[in-house]
């Protein structure tokens, strides 16, 4: 096991965002395996209340309703958080997926709020808790999405807060890194998840090709033990190698100066086939 995976441990303290269902949850139910003290926060107050329900743990449980893009109510759950000790472990993981067209403003702003600066407050405002280079292994965790590494056409605002999401947490993990080798960092990406965010839709029951966020979470635990960075989930539609290949695809678009988003133009269709289909790629993964 590497170092990352040991902040699972008794009594280390987890803040999670995002917590009351979903992938949140789930990894709240995986911290509390390990006897971990948890912060549950998340803006619906009455899941947030079944969800704590729903936890059985020998660690403490508490939660904060609060919306994660609003820099007053993350100083005030700093203030509640800080009489009882440092942060072992943040899952900065609440996302919205909005959908709106372009002359939508309101919908960019709202996606942003959340998906984004609920990232970036929630590392502003507990970073101190992980910079200091302490000698008991601490975590952070954020939530992206293929969206935005892939970048498929449909929804550019919840695209482009996902990539930068993504560009956020490649540079705290290069930063904390030096400042802090006990701190690890995560990029957590699940494919088709069956939450309330991507499985909804009035679906019941998990369809077939998607995973549950149980499996996400116990992915997640997996790749911290192999001391990974990128948590790239498969699904049962979509395997790890397709993914891969999908990705060096639309990084092809940049280098070999192709039109943007190539994979779904009707002129590049075929070679894009063609060219996965063909495509050998070295390290195989590990699971």
């Amino acid at each position: 096991m590497s170092l990352a995976a040991a902040v699972f441990r008794a009594n280390s303290t987890a803040l999670i965002t995002g917590a009351a269902s979903g992938v949140g949850l789930a990894v709240a139910k995986l911290c509390a395996s390990h006897s971990m003290n948890l912060i549950l926060v998340d803006r619906d107050e009455s899941k947030l209340k079944e969800a704590e329900s729903s936890i059985s743990s020998k660690g403490s449980v508490e939660t904060h309703s609060m919306d994660v893009g609003s820099v007053s109510e993350w100083s005030s759950l700093k203030e509640k958080v800080e009489k009882s000790g440092k942060l072992d472990f943040l899952h900065l993981n609440a996302g919205i997926g909005l959908k709106g067209d372009w002359t939508d403003s309101q919908c960019f702003h709202k996606i942003f709020e959340t998906n984004f600066f609920g990232v970036v407050n929630g590392i502003n405002t507990f970073y101190p808790h992980f910079e200091s280079n302490s000698s008991s292994p601490k975590a952070i965790i954020v939530t992206g999405s293929k969206q935005g590494i892939t970048n498929p056409p449909g929804n550019p605002a919840y695209n482009a807060s996902k990539s930068a999401v993504k560009t956020i947490a490649e540079h705290l993990s290069f930063d904390l890194a030096k400042s802090s080798p006990s701190t690890s960092v995560h990029l957590l990406v699940p494919g088709w998840t069956f939450t309330g965010l991507t499985g909804g839709g009035g679906m019941k029951e998990k369809p077939d090709g998607a995973w549950s966020a149980e499996q996400v979470a116990d992915y997640l635990y997996q790749k911290m033990s192999d001391g990974k960075f990128y948590v790239l989930c498969p699904d049962n539609d979509v395997d790890w190698e397709t993914d891969r290949k999908r990705m060096m695809w639309t990084m092809g678009d940049v280098v070999f100066e192709r039109q943007p988003q190539s994979r779904w133009r009707d002129e590049y269709k075929d070679e894009a086939q063609k060219t996965m289909d063909g495509m050998k790629l070295g390290q195989k993964q590990q699971d």
